[in-house]
């Protein structure tokens, strides 16, 4: 449905985004996930056909999106960041208005404006005034307007952002109830928004596409923060010692006692470890074994799952640590001649 290749786009001398490459197929919501910066917006605006791009080519439902702007236009909706309302408008005449500029046939038009209030759970703010409205529904109002000429593709950026807990949900139950009828991208800097909303993850930093995939293999293929957290009673040198040849087990390493949940009147002589396992082992028990067998008093043992969030920063962090290096040998080979 939406084919991105080779996608660039440079400001003056500032490349905004280098190289992007992905694809959302029919029914996905794709999760664009990246810091403030990074390129989403830059991305999601040239997608729409506010921008043109430097180079490469994007396609949605088969068009190409420089060369046949206004035939994309009438299959995507779209949602900037900042709502394109019409304060002064009701909700249902700003609708009606937006069908009417959208092509949505006169006779279609009410039934239309009708699925889109139905569907943003709209219908008790439909002759509302939208300057009226708090921050949650104009942001329904928004949706409802990127989806009321019922487009195959939607593009929603940042949807969630300055919302309450409770809008945030509200919202996010509404987007994950356009998937399978729409394709959706969705862009975010909020890791658990991808986590809980979208099928598939596109991860970008600093210009560029450094993994596709869903969030389920990207826990599994790249985080190495899985594992265990573990309060002792003894030395946590010796129990260091002890794990470390533990098979499954990756890295042993001492954690302070701060969220432990352990009353402070029984920490002395206590110790506190992280164990990470190896990707696609679960050593628990024979942590447990290990610890026991020699000794130590096991106190508390908890799991600990990877997220998105430790994928993001192995991610970007080898990424600048590969820009260190390269770098570096620049510069050396600068200093050499």
């Amino acid at each position: 449905m939406i084919s991105v290749e080779h996608l660039s786009k440079i400001y003056g001398s500032t490349q905004a985004i280098t190289d992007v490459t992905f694809n959302v197929e029919p029914g996905e919501i794709l999760g664009f996930l990246g810091p403030n910066g990074a390129g989403k917006t830059t991305t999601m605006r040239i997608l729409a056909g506010y921008l043109p791009a430097t180079s490469g080519t994007a396609r949605i439902a088969g068009f190409d999106v420089h060369e046949n702007s206004l035939l994309v236009r009438q299959r995507i909706g779209y949602l900037p960041e900042t709502p394109p309302l019409y304060p002064e408008m009701t909700v249902e005449g700003f609708l009606y208005f937006v069908a009417r500029i959208k092509g949505v046939r006169a006779g279609d038009r009410t039934s239309k404006v009708a699925a889109a209030i139905e569907r943003c759970n709209l219908q008790d703010k439909r002759h509302v005034i939208i300057r009226k409205l708090s921050k949650g529904y104009r942001q329904r109002v928004g949706i409802a307007q990127a989806i009321v000429h019922d487009p195959p593709a939607i593009i929603l950026d940042e949807p969630t952002v300055g919302l309450d807990p409770r809008q945030i949900i509200e919202v996010r139950n509404l987007i994950k109830s356009l998937a399978g009828s729409h394709t959706i991208i969705l862009s975010t800097h909020i890791l658990p928004e991808v986590s809980m909303t979208c099928s598939r993850v596109a991860i970008i930093n600093r210009g560029r596409v450094v993994a596709t995939d869903t969030p389920e293999n990207l826990l599994n293929q790249l985080t190495k923060g899985s594992g265990y957290e573990i309060e002792i009673e003894g030395e946590a040198a010796l129990a260091k010692q002890v794990l470390q040849n533990v098979p499954g087990v990756s890295l042993v390493e001492s954690i302070p006692a701060v969220g432990m949940h352990t009353h402070s009147a029984f920490r002395e002589n206590r110790g506190y470890l992280r164990v990470i396992s190896q990707p696609g082992m679960e050593p628990g028990g024979d942590i447990a074994t290990a610890l026991i067998r020699t000794g130590f008093g096991l106190h508390e043992m908890r799991r600990v799952l990877a997220t998105l969030e430790d994928v993001f920063l192995q991610l970007t962090t080898e990424e600048k640590n590969l820009e260190t290096e390269t770098e570096i040998a620049e510069a050396n080979e600068g200093e050499a001649a």
